[in-house]
């Protein structure tokens, strides 16, 4: 696997952030620009980690693909192609957005419709919609798994890929924001066996991170940095490798370049990498 993380890191130049990510030991790294940005500027970035053989894992959008208001909908939808293009075109893996809600204030909230059939068709058709407009050639475009939507289970993934049907939309697996149970809190080495088991050949990219049990009632989960938590960490990486050698695997939602770079230096030494 390749593993990267979800920060640049603070950096004066395209050259000196492909570099100093080569120099830590990076395989891959997130595109830190959107489709807004310059196109100089883009090129540059894309080059530079062309050159230094890191893989652009993906182009972020964040956003809410599924919001009630027209307007704000149409607007997403329309950053959600831009940026697939963008991934498209400077050879990401993919562009990455989570499925969104029209059902409540949060745009990302948990909400019970969200499991809802309707709601799952209003997803298959934004993301077809998405994939037809930008037309990729090589990324893909993917939904994030959720633990409050769609999908927060292997299962509901490879329905929505079913359902989808096109071959440029893949799985972006964070397997720590599906483990929502105390059985796959307990047993998540046997979790990470079915996700990577029901979606054999259908993984572009992974998240890392972990999760551990708070000591309160009822049972509570909090996310946590790799190491501070529960998650097989070994049995993971291997999973990785045997989907893909060359998986990009990103640390994500630490706050600052210190932490980032720590958790770096311990998932590369608790693997031997």
């Amino acid at each position: 696997m390749r593993l990267g993380l979800s920060s640049p890191l603070k950096h004066d130049s395209p050259r000196q952030w492909a570099k100093r990510m080569k120099e830590l030991g990076c395989g891959a790294v997130n595109f830190p620009l959107n489709c807004n940005a310059d196109k100089s500027l883009i090129k540059a970035y894309a080059d530079e980690a062309r050159e230094n053989d890191l893989v652009i894992a993906e182009v972020g959008v964040w956003n809410n693909m599924l919001d009630r208001d027209p307007e704000k909908k149409k607007s997403a939808l329309d950053y959600n192609i831009r940026q697939l293009i963008l991934a498209d075109e400077i050879g990401a893996v993919c562009a990455v957005n989570v499925a969104g809600t029209p059902h409540g204030p949060r745009w990302d909230g948990g909400y019970k419709e969200n499991f809802s059939d309707e709601t799952f068709a209003m997803t298959v058709e934004a993301v077809k919609y998405i994939i037809k407009q930008a037309d990729p050639k090589r990324a893909y475009f993917s939904i994030e798994s959720m633990p409050w939507m769609i999908p927060s289970s292997p299962k509901e993934y490879l329905r929505l890929i079913e359902a989808v049907d096109h071959p440029q939309f893949a799985a972006h697996l964070d397997a720590i924001n599906m483990i929502t149970s105390p059985k796959r809190y307990f047993f998540n080495d046997e979790f990470l066996k079915e996700c990577f088991s029901l979606l054999k050949g259908r993984i572009c990219s992974c998240h890392l991170k972990d999760v551990r049990l708070k000591e309160e009632f009822t049972f509570q989960l909090q996310e946590c940095a790799p190491g501070e938590g529960n998650l097989d960490l070994e049995a993971f990486a291997r999973l990785c490798d045997l989907e893909n050698p060359d998986m990009p695997v990103i640390i994500e939602h630490l706050h600052t370049d210190e932490q980032y770079l720590n958790s770096l230096k311990y998932v590369k030494s608790r693997l031997g990498l």
